[in-house]
């Protein structure tokens, strides 16, 4: 008579076989799409003036190389704002040293103060989007760690002049700067969640790269719905699947993001995705546990169940020494679809990435199993820290900050009198003289 465990084994593979065939076969689609969007021309038409925003805070690893090419888009009608917390962000010097080289640039650099009872990225990108211009058609977002090329913006807003489209996103491709082990383990499980990325338009917004028409934005109420919570895209992307618009994944806007993290930061980060994750769509994280335990099951414990049969002698210890390495190498030909893709998102970080390619298609299972410990952490706890500052995550989504590590306070308790002003713009800026602005230390 068989082990129930065995007979509970065989069940969990039944599941992951079905499983790994739909991401197979879709991971072939997603690449047939990205190749044909890639290839793809530009659309002739108008290009409408858009407001493009870039939250900052801190000094990350090549932040002046990751802003620049915020400057140096080639479409011909744009906005851009910095925003910042404060006025002594370390952020604000290199963001200075931009806007005096890009003179010729609409740009300029916004403080927004501190947020009270509200995400502080969510509380800048309010502050930044609460008195557009009257000319301003379209909104675009971007992250300070990730590094667009110049055709970005115009990819990324092209395809938004479709009227069940609500918003276009694009993601992050990880490019370690550093083959450590947290680095590696981090670029496999993210390289898993953009291969992910296709057709349709049932994705969720990365926060880093998306844009969304000015009436879908006034008409949902985005503005309202992000008060008091912590995701910006998660809760962009609730509210736009809830009013029935589309959102799609644009190929062009997959960008490269630099990755320097060691193990407390890498943990932390993944921990914190998940937490905001279950907050605010409940229903994808769950969905995400159980892709996650499915093959963690599978293959780690078939270990288990291969070495307790051996063990004790089993005559079923034949099961999981057949079905171990046959999970194993399709684990490894995804792991080389996935560097395909890579290769065809960012060829110009190939060959930095050939050890992050190694360790995806050979390691992957050690990734998953990683991804999948912390996603069962993440069922426990709503208390999280991001960029300095410790939140809790109440029922609702509705946040608590609950403390600071940064040295802004005098700074942010101005602001929170003064209001919000225009610290520094290029010439050519959309921000008018502050009436109490910071002292600038620009040349």
């Amino acid at each position: 008579m068989y082990s129930p465990w065995l007979i509970s084994f065989l069940m969990v593979v039944a599941l992951a076989t079905g499983q790994l065939a739909l991401i197979v076969l879709n991971l072939w689609e997603d690449r047939r799409f990205a190749a044909s969007r890639l290839r793809r021309s530009r659309k002739p038409g108008g290009r409408p003036r858009v407001a493009l925003f870039a939250p900052c805070k801190g000094v990350e690893p090549g932040l002046k190389d990751n802003l620049r090419p915020l400057l140096e888009q080639d479409y011909p009608n744009y906005q851009l704002t910095f925003i910042v917390e404060s006025a002594d962000d370390p952020a604000c010097e290199p963001i200075r040293e931009l806007l005096s080289e890009y003179r010729h640039a609409s740009a300029e650099l916004l403080v927004a103060g501190r947020a009270v009872g509200t995400g502080q990225k969510v509380h800048n990108l309010r502050t930044a989007a609460a008195d557009l211009p009257d000319d301003v058609e379209l909104l675009a977002f971007v992250d300070s760690d990730a590094r667009p090329r110049s055709n970005w913006l115009g990819r990324l807003v092209e395809r938004l002049d479709r009227s069940d489209v609500g918003a276009i996103t694009g993601y992050r491709w990880f490019v370690p700067t550093r083959n450590t082990l947290s680095n590696l383990i981090s670029y496999s499980i993210n390289s898993a969640l953009a291969a992910g990325l296709g057709p349709g338009g049932h994705h969720l917004i990365w926060g880093g790269s998306w844009a969304i028409r000015r009436d879908v934005f006034e008409q949902v109420r985005l503005q309202d719905a992000w008060k008091g919570t912590l995701s910006d895209d998660l809760v962009a992307t609730r509210v736009l699947h809830g009013a029935g618009f589309r959102v799609d994944f644009e190929p062009n806007c997959m960008l490269a993001s630099p990755l320097d993290n060691d193990w407390r930061q890498t943990l932390s980060f993944m921990r914190r995705q998940y937490v905001i994750a279950r907050s605010y769509l409940p229903k994808w994280w769950l969905l995400a546990l159980i892709a996650a335990t499915l093959p963690a099951l599978t293959f780690w414990g078939g270990l288990a169940l291969l070495v307790a049969g051996l063990a004790t002698g089993q005559s079923w210890v034949w099961v999981p020494a057949v079905i171990c390495p046959i999970y194993y190498a399709t684990t490894v030909f995804r792991g080389w679809v996935r560097c395909r893709l890579a290769c065809l998102y960012l060829p110009e970080h190939a060959a930095s990435m050939r050890g992050a390619f190694r360790f995806d298609v050979w390691a992957g299972p050690v990734a998953g199993l990683v991804n999948w410990i912390v996603l069962l952490g993440s069922l426990f706890g709503s208390t999280l820290q991001w960029r300095g500052i410790r939140y809790r995550i109440r029922r609702g989504g509705q946040i608590q900050i609950q403390g600071r590590e940064d040295n802004a306070a005098d700074e942010s308790r101005r602001l929170l009198v003064n209001g919000p002003h225009c610290l520094l713009k290029a010439p050519g800026g959309p921000c008018p003289p502050p009436a109490a602005a910071a002292p600038s230390t620009a040349s």
